[in-house]
C-alpha cells in the first residue's frame, strides 16, 4: 500500500523560501513518476513539478519554472520541492502524488496515490 506524507509547509512573506518534503512508503520513488500539485480555494488542482526516469528528468510549468526545484533522495525514499522567490499567488494546499499505472502527466486524474497535503501561505 502506497503512503505519502508531506511536510514543510507554512507561512512566509513574498520573496521567501520553503522546502516541502514527501516521505514515501510502499513504493520506491526512483521507479515511478513523483509529482507535486497545488490547489488554491476555488481553483483546479494544478501540477507544479514532476520527476521521473529515476530522477534524471523533471518538468515545471511556466508559472514556477526557475523558482521551484523538485528532487529526490533514494536513500530516504523522499521527494522534495524547493520553492524560492515565493509569491502570494503560490498560496495553496500542496500535494505529493505518484502514479503506478500511468506515465507522468499534468492531469491529476492520472495519479493513483496522494498525500494529505501541506498548506503554503505567502503574504505580500
Amino acid at each position: 500500500q502506497v503512503h505519502l506524507v508531506e511536510s514543510g509547509g507554512g507561512s512566509v512573506q513574498a520573496g521567501g523560501s520553503l522546502r516541502l518534503s514527501c516521505a514515501a512508503s510502499g513504493i520506491t520513488v526512483g521507479r515511478y513518476c513523483m509529482a507535486w500539485f497545488r490547489q488554491a480555494p476555488g481553483k483546479e488542482r494544478e501540477v507544479v513539478a514532476f520527476i521521473y526516469l529515476g530522477g534524471t528528468s523533471t518538468y515545471y510549468p511556466d508559472s514556477v519554472k526557475g523558482r521551484f526545484t523538485i528532487s529526490q533522495d533514494s536513500v530516504k525514499n523522499t521527494v522534495y520541492l524547493q520553492m524560492n522567490t515565493l509569491k502570494p499567488d503560490d498560496t495553496a494546499m500542496y500535494y505529493c502524488a505518484t502514479t503506478t499505472r500511468y506515465l507522468c502527466d499534468t492531469n491529476p486524474a492520472r495519479f493513483t496515490d496522494w498525500g494529505q497535503g501541506t498548506q503554503v501561505t505567502v503574504s505580500s
